[in-house]
């Protein structure tokens, strides 16, 4: 247990540390609020609707699938420094992890997550 001590202290203090200077910031920091600074930004275009609209649910859909296929396609590249060296079975394995990724791509296309009506 004694092993935890510093991690424990270096929790306390970061979270002492950052409470405080939220804190005083409040206090401290300028606060001089203005229809402008109060305004959304939009590129420097006139604002049309207000910022706290709701996005719709596809927009998020396409996000996380980006995001899902792009990490997934990141583990194309050791395989393909190391690919003399893992030999038959690499390629073996290379293949059906493509395959799965290709399942799942005609999966979504199926559902008509990538499609914007």
């Amino acid at each position: 247990m004694q092993a935890y001590i510093p991690i424990f202290l270096m929790i306390g203090v970061g979270l002492f540390l950052g409470i405080t200077f939220l804190t005083l910031q409040r206090f401290l920091g300028p606060h001089r609020p203005n229809p402008e600074k109060l305004s959304t930004y939009e590129s420097g275009m006139p604002p049309v609707r207000t910022a706290r609209e709701r996005f719709s649910v596809k927009y998020y859909m396409v996000a996380v699938l980006f995001i899902l296929f792009d990490i997934e396609v990141i583990f194309l590249y050791p395989w393909a420094v190391n690919f003399r060296a893992l030999g038959v079975f690499g390629y073996i394995e290379m293949i059906l992890f493509i395959l799965i990724l290709l399942i799942g791509y005609i999966y979504i296309l199926k559902k008509g997550a990538l499609q914007w009506d």
